[in-house]
């Protein structure tokens, strides 16, 4: 699978063999490949020219990867992210996934993995962009939401999502009188099964219920149905 035309894969990775062997093998797998060595040099490019996808070292010279990451998140939300780090630790791997990675390897990786991670997490983005729904506009009280350039506004003011918390204020937007309950909304966001304990979905509703409050805070958006999940209130 080739990334989309009008895209390209950006590594961010400060060691130099690790880099050329990445760039090389997406290069070979019909990748269009730009190379970053730094935090900094990353969202330069970024900020310059989106990228479909991010392969982001966690251990980057001057900004952390963590860092990088939340900062990709709000200015290319629409940019995919597999991080790919020697850590190992649960935590740090849940920790990653709710700030809005798209995916996790562990160092060292095999190759034909981070391939097939890739293809999937472009081919779930690529899926969500080419959906016909997503051309509409949203409108629910004072917030509108533009999924074709995945940015939304309350009274006039742009909102700073993440990707995650854009596609859940999206899902809710779109089925305002339904109610999602946490499985609902946490596969079909992250595409996976719930197994029932992980409180990601809690994280990310308070996030976006407290950048709502920010702009608007008299207003109240997203109501919790105790015992069954969210609803736009």
């Amino acid at each position: 699978m080739r990334a989309p035309m009008h895209g390209y894969i950006l590594i961010a990775e400060d060691d130099n063999d690790i880099n050329r062997m990445l760039s090389e093998l997406l290069s070979m797998n019909g990748y269009s490949v730009v190379s970053a060595f730094s935090g900094t040099e990353a969202l330069i490019h970024i900020k310059n020219r989106p990228p479909a996808a991010v392969i982001l070292d966690l251990m980057l010279p001057g900004m952390s990867g963590e860092e990088v990451l939340g900062r990709i998140k709000e200015q290319s939300p629409r940019s995919v992210v597999i991080v790919a780090s020697a850590r190992e630790d649960t935590a740090t791997r849940i920790s990653l996934l709710r700030a809005g990675a798209d995916d996790y390897l562990v160092k060292p990786f095999d190759t034909e993995e981070l391939l097939a991670r890739l293809e999937a997490v472009l081919r779930r983005s690529s899926a969500q962009e080419g959906d016909p729904l997503q051309k509409r506009v949203l409108r629910y009280k004072d917030i509108v939401m533009y999924p074709a350039d995945f940015s939304a506004f309350v009274g006039g003011e742009e909102l700073s999502l993440t990707r995650r918390e854009y596609l859940i204020l999206e899902l809710l937007m779109r089925n305002p009188g339904k109610v999602f309950t946490k499985s609902n909304i946490f596969e079909s966001v992250w595409n996976e099964e719930f197994l029932g304990e992980d409180n990601a979905v809690n994280v990310h509703i308070s996030n976006i219920r407290q950048k709502l409050s920010r702009v608007h805070p008299g207003e109240s958006y997203i109501q919790t149905v105790w015992g069954i999940g969210f609803k736009m209130k």
